[in-house]
């Protein structure tokens, strides 16, 4: 069986870590694992998508339209860019923080709030998440990211001491005790 993992969000808010995570605690944890990765303006406040697909066999580390098992957005609206990966039962997970494209920001654009509404009732399966506060709660505003990820923990076939033994290599040592705090927030 293979599953697959669309990752997107804005530069920043810790998609390509939390996509890393996910690969080696899927190599880890056996599987044969693929991953492929756009993020060219990230740096700018860009979008980025990460492709993660695990399985026993994996040929392409390229998601085909309509076949994402799991669409995580990182910000509110980023989501809407990748419906088109979307199948009857993808399972969304949604954080809340919204980040304003300079269209918006100007006034120019109005956010899509209806629209975001709307396209969320059509997944069969939604966790809408205000990682931004839970990451407040847990003392660090930059494990926003990890909160995200650990609730993806929860849809995955891996055990927790992998998922802790990968988070501890992968961010800084300062980090750890915030990022785990994060990641368990939703439990």
């Amino acid at each position: 069986m293979i599953t697959s993992i669309l990752m997107v969000g804005v530069g920043g808010q810790g998609t390509v870590l939390s996509s890393d995570i996910v690969c080696d605690v899927a190599l880890r944890s056996g599987f044969d694992v693929k991953k492929s990765e756009i993020h060219g303006m990230a740096q700018r406040g860009g979008s980025v998508v990460s492709q993660v697909i695990f399985g026993d066999k994996v040929y392409s580390p390229v998601i085909p339209k309509g076949s994402a098992d799991i669409l995580l957005s990182f910000e509110k609206m980023e989501f809407m860019r990748y419906l088109e990966y979307k199948k009857n039962s993808t399972v969304l997970l949604v954080n809340t923080h919204r980040i304003f494209p300079p269209g918006v920001a100007t006034g120019a654009e109005e956010y899509p709030e209806k629209e975001y509404e709307e396209q969320v009732k059509k997944f069969s399966e939604s966790y809408v998440i205000d990682a931004l506060k839970i990451a407040q709660e847990c003392g660090n505003l930059k494990v926003e990211g990890m909160v995200m990820l650990g609730k993806l923990a929860q849809l995955l076939p891996f055990k927790d001491d992998v998922w802790e033994e990968v988070i501890k290599e992968k961010v800084p040592k300062k980090t750890i005790e915030n990022n785990l705090k994060a990641f368990y927030a939703l439990r």
